[in-house]
């Protein structure tokens, strides 16, 4: 991760695929160190404690997998690519055909609980080594513990979790999948470590903030629908934190606007080599800006790529007119060409839309690695406008609702979309929240959140080949079905 320059890969020695990350040697990080599982020789210094975390943040650089698919999984974009069998497992998505048997899903379960265990391994030997600042690392690893789980549960539903520590061999045979309430409880208790032991300034840029924590807790909550604690948190992270919106809508996704003031939590790319098409979670940059750049793309600003994740006209047409977000959100390539004379290619399902919050843009020529796999660009994954929507939401529905401050909330936002205030909104009850599920999807269209806004709000349905109690979770992987010999189940409608 950005400026967090020392790496060291842990040794996490697991048979099954559940609790690796697969194929990545790590080979490219610098002073990379590897410890046996249990070594006494760890854990005995800071210096240990703060190579563990930065072994911890790590996976989050993988979570691209989880943005690109899951936003090919709503009904924000089509899959794209160069043919229908171009990385099948996001095909199937898109199509909500996915069986167990998916590369893709694989991945994310694997990624994920990668991160899970890596997280786990500070707060298991906590207490082993005390020094001045430790529970600062303590509350990052909770927030990152609880970060996967809670990408974990979103997409399969009830996950194995175990709270004192990491994963071992044999687990996946003897560990349950916990209820989808017990995993939330874990997420919510090491959220609410990660909230007492954290500021809202980071020691250093990238690294997890209270006002992150706060955020997270807040999302977690609303996801339960426990309204009025998502309100309060939220609001604490609104009324307490240092957090702003960016007054200019397009410099949030430039590189002169990443960890700016609206941002809550970044996840940090760099353009360093390391990736392969053999292993693309060993690359150091964002993968999913190639996936999606505009394929055999000559001209101005951006560089090509592989045109996955195209927008549709449908979601085109929710911007109203007069906002702002919209040619930033959007490239209309069509239009795009003309103004400028560039030229491209078109691929599979072709919409004439890319999803240019995160295409890749033109860089040095010395820029090392492939351009395609090592795009520098952060991920925004919890910003401002997201908080104070979900906080306008929270007040919404909660059981004693308060519209004027969820009003207050949606407007401020729509207030920098449009550059004034001709369009607040002035409804109450369900059509206000109504507006608030519109202003969500254009707002962060493109960042992953819509297909899990859909699922968690009962309005699946809206989703092309959606299956209603089926479909509001992914399969478990079928080799994580075999690892655990009976132990796991299938979820409902993937047998």
């Amino acid at each position: 991760m950005k400026n967090i320059n020392k790496k060291i890969s842990i040794s996490i020695i697991i048979i099954a695929s559940l609790f690796t990350i697969n194929g990545c040697s790590d080979e490219y990080l610098e002073n990379t160190k590897v410890y046996a599982e249990d070594s006494e020789s760890f854990f005995n210094s800071e210096a240990d404690y703060y190579n563990a975390l930065v072994a911890a943040y790590d996976p989050l650089q993988s979570s691209f997998i989880n943005v690109l698919m899951g936003e090919i999984a709503s009904n924000n974009t089509l899959c794209g690519g160069e043919s229908a069998t171009d990385v099948q497992g996001y095909q199937q998505v898109d199509d909500m055909i996915h069986t167990p048997v998916n590369a893709q899903l694989q991945n994310l379960w694997s990624f994920m609980y990668g991160g899970v265990n890596r997280a786990a391994y500070i707060i298991e030997f906590q207490d082993k080594t005390d020094f001045t600042g430790k529970e600062v690392i303590i509350g990052e690893a909770s927030f990152l513990r609880a970060y996967y789980n809670f990408e974990l549960v979103k997409w399969f539903g009830a996950i194995p979790i175990k709270p004192e520590g990491r994963f071992v061999v044999g687990d996946e045979q003897t560990v349950p999948r916990a209820p989808v309430a017990e995993v939330y409880a874990l997420i919510e208790a090491d959220l609410q470590v990660a909230v007492s032991n954290l500021a809202y300034t980071a020691p250093q840029v990238g690294r997890v903030t209270k006002g992150a924590a706060e955020a997270l807790l807040g999302k977690v909550y609303l996801y339960q629908d426990k309204f009025a604690e998502a309100a309060s948190t939220l609001e604490s992270v609104i009324t307490n934190g240092p957090y702003t919106l960016e007054s200019d809508y397009n410099k949030i996704f430039e590189s002169q606007g990443e960890n700016g003031v609206g941002s809550v939590f970044e996840v940090q790319y760099t353009d360093l080599e390391g990736a392969g098409f053999g292993c693309l979670q060993c690359s150091e940059g964002n993968v999913a800006v190639g996936f999606q750049g505009v394929r055999g793309y000559d001209g101005d600003l951006f560089t090509s790529g592989f045109s996955f994740n195209v927008p549709t006209q449908e979601v085109v047409d929710e911007f109203e007119a007069g906002d702002n977000r919209k040619d930033v959100a959007i490239l209309d390539i069509e239009a795009w060409a003309t103004a400028t004379g560039a030229s491209y290619t078109t691929g599979y399902e072709h919409t004439g839309f890319f999803n240019r919050k995160y295409i890749p843009r033109k860089r040095s020529a010395t820029a090392a690695g492939d351009l395609n796999l090592t795009n520098p660009n952060n991920y925004r994954a919890i910003r401002f406008a997201d908080v104070l929507l979900m906080a306008a939401e929270a007040n919404n529905r909660k059981a004693t609702g308060n519209d004027t401050k969820a009003q207050l909330y949606l407007n401020t936002v729509r207030a920098r979309a449009f550059g004034n205030s001709n369009n607040d909104i002035t409804s109450s009850g369900s059509n206000l929240t109504a507006a608030i599920y519109k202003e969500r999807r254009v707002e962060l269209v493109g960042e992953g959140h819509h297909f899990f806004d859909l699922v968690r709000t009962g309005r699946g349905a809206q989703i092309s080949g959606f299956t209603a109690n089926k479909n509001e979770v992914f399969p478990i992987p079928l080799e994580e079905i075999q690892f655990s010999q009976g132990n796991w189940a299938q979820n409902q409608g993937y047998n």
